[in-house]
């Protein structure tokens, strides 16, 4: 349940109320009893979800982080000498002509 914040147009009177999101605002002020009551828009606290069903990736250790990238770096330097083993000669291959598709196939009429 959040905190919300209020303050009296009448008397000036400032005080937090600990209330549920579906509860009405209050109207009635508790100091001087006119209902010139107004509710505050406020910063919000941090919310953080802990438990099943939030993403557990969200709050990590920082020895958690710090071994994911030293395993994401390890990855990346294994992937660059596996792509200078596989460069060639720089030759570049041809690709095989239909040999079909070369020749002529023109008739020959006779008039």
């Amino acid at each position: 349940m959040p905190t919300y914040e209020y303050a009296c147009e009448n008397c000036g009177h400032e005080f937090e109320e600990f209330q549920s999101i579906t509860a009405r605002p209050l109207k009635k002020c508790p100091s001087c009893g006119k209902l010139k009551l107004k509710r505050l828009i406020g910063t919000g606290g941090g919310v953080i979800f802990k438990g099943s069903g939030f993403y557990q990736t969200d709050y990590r250790s920082e020895s958690y982080k710090k071994a994911a990238q030293a395993e994401k770096s390890a990855r990346s330097d294994s992937s660059k000498s596996d792509g200078d083993s596989k460069k060639t000669d720089g030759k570049k291959e041809k690709p095989a002509k239909d040999s079909s598709a070369t020749k002529s196939t023109a008739k020959t009429t006779e008039t």
